[in-house]
């Protein structure tokens, strides 16, 4: 068994999708893969320190996670409260798995980044009486430090500011590009990343950005599951780039499912509608089918209490009643705060037939947020040396075992900075060539995503239990073998192109999930183990974390820390690069 963050000291793992050769490359001292909160700021930050950047997203710039973030982003802004407010429920609802360093930096940088950011363009919503920000609850807070913007259009105006500031500042952007792997040379650095643009030139065409720094900002991984927040596009691209690169990935099993998504019947599959938490932060209860308030007497908070607590509340009820759902009860908001203060969700609401304004809300927990991901440091700084991360895609410590709600978009704005001030702080580098590397795992048949999602939603979703996992995990390994068969004794992959990148990122991710989650045998946080109903402190107040075995393509390597605590991210130029 290996010791977590010593790095492999080689060039990733031997292991890559199987695309075609770069057909054309640019060159840049920096590429951001991702334009949410987190990839935007990071660009922006490294462009102003005179560093050459290059943004690459997957879709639009506007079009990722980022712009769905209804509720707001959460900063010690109000009178009254502290930072020091803001770490403890922070550290609640982390469930005994927070970096507390990291979250206290979260804390206290939190609030003037809000500010650089509202400098930059960001307008959130302010009380006509005094011109402050208005600030909202939502679960886990014990204080109102939610700033939102537009209602419950926050990410939305966020990601404009953002998206405007970019394109006023002449950063070079390279749309609608899935990234497919990480280039690194000879000794394991990183030069750059691989990448395909869709809907230009070959269906499997690949091109290249050559740069010693890569920030990888691409979110999520909510597609693994069929009913998800999260855009189609987040497949989980980001973590498993990483992972074939050698990285560490750390908490994957703390996937946040969302309390109240709105309930389109027991079949829905890919994005679903988000009720904001902020719409509970307003007043709105749970009530099942009797209106009943069972969340009452649960916790202190009640509707209020971290969404761990609240998404269990839900599925106990369901269970006790044999329901599908429960219902969000706001019909006492009126149809002036409705159109006011969330006029998105009205909106998608009556889109599906249903009228907050004069009945309950079906809602049911779906995919929301992944708390764990890239492994980094209190810079963003990964176990691959040139490589960072930030964002939903990275596990900085700051989340533990359950976010805390509206936190994302500040660990995003935070580190996105954390990691533009190290890189401005060191040298402008040459990226050396990147060393081809054989492509030894096999992609999986586009089909093979809706096969992952229907195990995963089976086995790994919001109640889990040894026999689910070992069932998911028996399955997901089925299918990579069926594919690795037929790659080492036919020499037959699926046909590269997008689809079949995407099933086999979201294959490879879940994996990983399932492995940890069938290690980790206790309840905590977001992970709830039917057949282990307690939290464990003293076998499992630890991280689990994961890397790819660089000798054996299918193995995934699952090694404990001894603490609650990270050890520190280090490599084998570690020392080099500091001497």
């Amino acid at each position: 068994m290996s010791t977590p963050g010593t790095g492999t000291g080689t060039a990733g793992t031997g292991i890559r999708l199987h695309a075609n050769a770069p057909g054309w490359a640019l060159d840049a001292d920096v590429v951001v893969v991702g334009s949410g909160v987190a990839g935007l700021t990071a660009a922006l930050r490294c462009a102003a320190a005179g560093r050459r950047t290059v943004v690459v997203t997957k879709a639009r710039l506007d079009d990722g996670s980022t712009r769905w973030a209804q509720g707001g982003i959460a900063a010690a802004l109000g009178e009254g409260d502290t930072p020091e407010q803001h770490l403890d429920d922070t550290l609640v609802a982390g469930a005994g798995l927070c970096d507390e360093a990291a979250v206290r930096l979260l804390v206290t940088e939190g609030p003037d980044a809000v500010r650089r950011l509202m400098a930059t363009g960001a307008v959130f919503d302010t009380s006509e009486e005094t011109g402050e920000i208005e600030l909202t609850r939502e679960g886990g807070h014990h204080r109102r430090r939610i700033a939102h913007a537009g209602g419950d259009a926050t990410g939305a105006e966020i990601s404009r500011a953002l998206v405007e500031a970019v394109q006023r500042a002449g950063i070079r952007t390279v749309e609608n590009a899935l990234v497919l792997d990480l280039l690194q040379d000879a000794e394991g650095r990183t030069a750059g990343v691989t990448l395909h643009v869709m809907g230009e030139g070959q269906h499997d065409g690949v091109g290249a950005v050559h740069a010693p720094a890569v920030i990888l900002a691409t979110g999520g991984m909510g597609q693994v599951f069929s009913a998800t927040t999260n855009p189609s596009v987040s497949t989980g691209d980001g973590v498993a780039l990483a992972l074939r690169a050698g990285a560490e990935v750390s908490d994957l099993e703390f996937v946040q499912f969302h309390p109240t998504v709105l309930f389109l019947g027991p079949d829905a599959e890919g994005q679903q509608p988000l009720v904001s938490e902020a719409v509970r932060g307003e007043g709105a209860y749970l009530v099942d089918a009797d209106g009943v308030r069972f969340m009452q007497g649960q916790h202190e908070l009640a509707e209020l209490a971290p969404r761990d607590i609240v998404a269990k509340g839900i599925m106990r009820r369901m269970q006790e009643q044999g329901a599908q759902h429960m219902y969000l009860d706001a019909r006492h908001f009126g149809a002036r705060m409705w159109e006011q203060r969330f006029p998105t969700i009205l909106a998608a609401c009556r889109s599906h037939g249903i009228d907050p304004v004069t009945e309950p809300i079906p809602v049911a927990p779906a995919a929301h947020y992944a708390s764990g991901g890239v492994r980094t440091d209190l810079h963003g700084s990964t176990t691959v040396p040139g490589l960072y991360a930030c964002g939903e895609v990275a596990c900085t410590g700051v989340h533990g075992a359950n976010r805390l709600a509206s936190n994302s978009l500040l660990e995003g704005l935070v580190f996105a900075e954390r990691i533009a001030a190290d890189i401005a702080g060191g040298a402008p580098a040459g990226s050396g060539p990147g060393i081809p590397v054989p492509a030894t795992g096999p992609l999986q048949p586009a089909e093979a995503r809706y096969e992952v999602q229907r195990i995963m939603t089976d086995g790994a979703g919001v109640l889990r239990s040894a026999e689910s996992l070992r069932t998911a995990a028996a399955a997901l390994e089925d299918l990579y073998a069926k594919a690795l068969t037929a790659l080492e004794t036919d020499g037959k992959t699926a046909v590269p192109g997008v689809e079949t990148w995407e099933a086999t990122n979201l294959l490879c991710v879940a994996r990983v999930l399932v492995a940890a989650a069938l290690r980790r045998e206790e309840t905590r946080g977001c992970h709830w183990r039917e057949d282990h109903p307690d939290r464990d402190d003293a076998a499992w107040r630890r991280h689990l974390v994961v890397r790819l075995s660089a000798t054996e393509r299918r193995a995934l390597v699952v090694t404990p820390t001894d603490s609650a605590g990270f050890p520190s991210v280090q490599h084998p130029l570690s020392q080099e690069q500091s001497s």
